[in-house]
């Protein structure tokens, strides 16, 4: 029987040699792959780094605590305009930008945990929904941010802007090292964090808040941590977003963003780092490339083209990337209420009992 003796074996990265050599394995395989994919991909690549940093921080208020959210959408722009004005305004280094932003991001994220006191399900959902389409509509009336035309990112500089220490990165391929380093530290802080008092208290209000009220675990100081904690990742994901496109504008942060982020982390699997990194993956994937032209899918593409036509429009095509979306996530739930991590936990099973 496989029992921890002590504190340290559980927050441990390498549980055992095979985890190290395979972990060091997929590290090395993340670095080498600008070498051998086209531009392109690596944008993919960066786009999906970036969601995946998003999932994990929603995946610890949805996933661990048990709070609905439909509002990240705003937390992510927050994250995006306050780098990009604070590094283009108050001329503050990169790093320095996109910590603030984060913590400015988490300030209302607190904020936005208080109503989580005496809201539940459907009723918290509406109210961070309400918020998201609020920071949405706020930042396009403001010309301080750029109004409806958007904002331009600046040069992404990891030095000291217009001193000898200044280090401007540029393409595709170098801010994938940044983002991939980033990711990795996050990543490993979630879950980390998770192993926990705080950890553990967030996963006691999700199985049954009144129990871990009675236990001693204060509702009001976690729940607004949660929101906090996820609404720090949405804004670090937000300000490394801003540098990805390098071009946005407020209704790039619309309702769909915040329900695609959501779906992300049901179909991963809630409560599982591993999950909310694979939900992120797919879904990033399947939106960017796969259902990008539904048109062009191979034998599926012209089926889809003659029934808009015959039904629907041909301008509305593109909605059937978010139909399929709903149908996976539909699916999921249905089949398999743990989500790609449940799948994976199935294959990994079979192959140690195989062939029995």
């Amino acid at each position: 029987m496989d029992m921890k003796r002590a504190y340290y074996e559980d927050i441990e990265l390498f549980s055992s040699g095979t985890v190290l050599v395979w972990s060091l394995a997929l590290i090395i395989f993340l670095f080498t792959l600008p070498l051998y994919l086209p531009s392109y991909n690596i944008y993919l690549l960066n786009i999906i780094l970036v969601n995946v940093i998003l999932a994990v921080g929603l995946n610890i208020l949805v996933g661990n605590t048990g709070q609905i959210s439909l509002g990240h959408a705003g937390f992510f722009a927050i994250g995006a305009y306050a780098t990009v004005l604070l590094m283009t305004k108050l001329q503050v280094p990169f790093f320095a930008a996109i910590i603030a932003a984060a913590f400015i991001a988490a300030f209302f994220g607190f904020i936005i945990g208080l109503p989580a006191m005496r809201l539940k399900g459907p009723y918290l959902a509406i109210a961070t929904l309400g918020f998201g389409l609020t920071i949405m509509h706020i930042i396009g009336r403001w010309e301080i941010f750029g109004g409806r035309m958007g904002i331009k990112t600046p040069p992404l500089d990891l030095g000291l802007p217009g001193s000898a220490l200044s280090l401007v990165i540029e393409g595709d391929e170098k801010i994938y090292y940044l983002i991939l380093i980033i990711t990795i530290l996050m990543v490993i802080g979630a879950r980390n964090l998770m192993k926990t008092r705080v950890g553990r208290a967030f996963v006691a209000i999700r199985d049954d808040d009144i129990a871990a009220e009675v236990m001693g675990v204060n509702l009001t100081v976690y729940k607004t941590l949660s929101f906090a904690v996820s609404a720090f990742y949405a804004g670090v994901a937000g300000g490394l977003y801003a540098f990805v496109v390098t071009f946005f504008d407020p209704f790039t942060f619309n309702l769909m963003l915040s329900i695609i982020f959501l779906v992300m982390v049901v179909v991963g699997g809630l409560g599982s780092v591993p999950g909310a990194i694979m939900g992120a993956i797919l879904i990033t994937y399947l939106q960017y490339d796969f259902l990008k032209n539904v048109e062009e899918l191979p034998y599926l593409g012209a089926f889809l083209v003659q029934i808009s036509k015959q039904w629907f429009t041909v301008i509305g095509l593109a909605n059937f990337s978010n139909i399929a979306l709903g149908v996976i996530m539909l699916a999921i739930v249905i089949f398999e209420p743990l989500g790609m991590f449940g799948i994976w936990i199935r294959i990994k099973r079979y192959w140690k009992t195989w062939p029995f």
